[in-house]
């Protein structure tokens, strides 16, 4: 029977990087490197090797610029392109930072040039998707008109078509709290929905839309608030439910850079739908790694993200029974 509070290995915790190990220890010296303010070419030359050695992996390589560019602050992705103008992996970590700059309160950044900076990484590497994504990122926070998402859009369905970020991006930007409405999201996920295979990067897409859906509902208070929960009770939200429980935590079923991330998210909505023996279920399967999203929808994520592990986790109820189900 698994022991979750004894075993170190397994305790709640937030990581970043998820369970990619050596992007962990990249990040930890990034974060050294940051919190003395300067950067020396020892922790450009790791910058450079992790996110190379994701190679075509393009998913693999955007879950390692987001954490990166979420550690490095705002000055050292400027200095490592400084360094080296002509790296793809500094100017999309430079590019990358820029959004997250901008998405500050009273922060001002240059979005044309974060524009040109994605165009000169999509030049010195063609086939990547991830200077398209950051693309279409500026259009989100510049509140573009969707007949610009098309074009870019075409460009990141030719490079790798069920890429988990930009497929999250679109998500973002054709919601109801964006550029979009839930007439938009509906047409998005019904255009990806019989066409994605199940274990694809961008499987929890359906997902993370109903549970958008969940939060604004609670976020509208009074009878809205009130009747959230029948999101779930929805036939396609049931059987979104039903194909995931079912499938995502199985061995070697997920295998994308954000596959815990994606666990994550996948417990969190059997909660809020009741299903809490297959929340218990996810949540082991998650070894411990909680995300910052969507836990902190209802307050601080590892405190929450902890409080239901040990409430539904901590045992494996087939353990009991002699087994555990197949």
């Amino acid at each position: 029977m698994p022991a979750f509070r004894r075993r170190k290995g397994n305790l709640p915790r937030l990581v970043p990087e998820l369970d990619d190990a050596p992007l962990g220890q990249v990040r930890r010296r990034v974060e050294t490197a940051w919190s003395r303010g300067s950067l020396d070419t020892a922790v450009m030359a790791l910058m450079a090797n992790v996110i190379d050695d994701a190679g075509e992996d393009w998913d693999r390589k955007a879950h390692r610029l987001s954490v990166l560019a979420q550690s490095a602050g705002r000055s050292l992705p400027g200095i490592w392109r400084q360094h080296r103008p002509e790296h793809h992996g500094a100017l999309l970590l430079h590019a990358w930072s820029d959004l997250i700059q901008a998405r500050q309160q009273g922060a001002v950044v240059d979005l044309g040039i974060t524009r040109e900076t994605c165009l000169q990484a999509a030049a010195l590497i063609p086939a990547d998707p991830t200077p398209w994504t950051l693309q279409l990122a500026v259009l989100r926070l510049e509140r573009r008109p969707s007949t610009e998402l098309s074009a870019i859009w075409r460009e990141i369905k030719a490079r790798d078509p069920w890429n988990r970020e930009a497929h999250l991006q679109a998500l973002g930007y054709l919601s109801p709290d964006e550029c979009g409405s839930s007439a938009m999201v509906l047409d998005l996920l019904d255009g990806v929905r019989s066409a994605m295979p199940s274990d694809a990067p961008a499987a929890g897409l359906e997902l993370t839309a109903f549970v958008h859906s969940h939060q604004r509902a609670v976020a509208g208070g009074g009878l809205s608030a009130v009747g959230a929960g029948e999101i779930w009770r929805r036939p396609d939200a049931a059987r979104a439910l039903d194909h995931a429980a079912h499938y995502w935590t199985s061995p070697g079923f997920l295998t994308h850079a954000a596959a815990l991330a994606d666990l994550n998210l996948l417990a969190y909505a059997l909660l809020k739908s009741s299903r809490t023996a297959e929340a218990g279920t996810v949540l082991r399967a998650t070894s411990g790694v909680a995300t910052p999203w969507p836990w902190n929808l209802e307050g601080e994520p590892l405190e929450r993200y902890a409080h239901y592990h040990g409430r539904y986790a901590s045992e494996d109820p087939d353990a009991k029974r002699g087994g555990r189900r197949r």
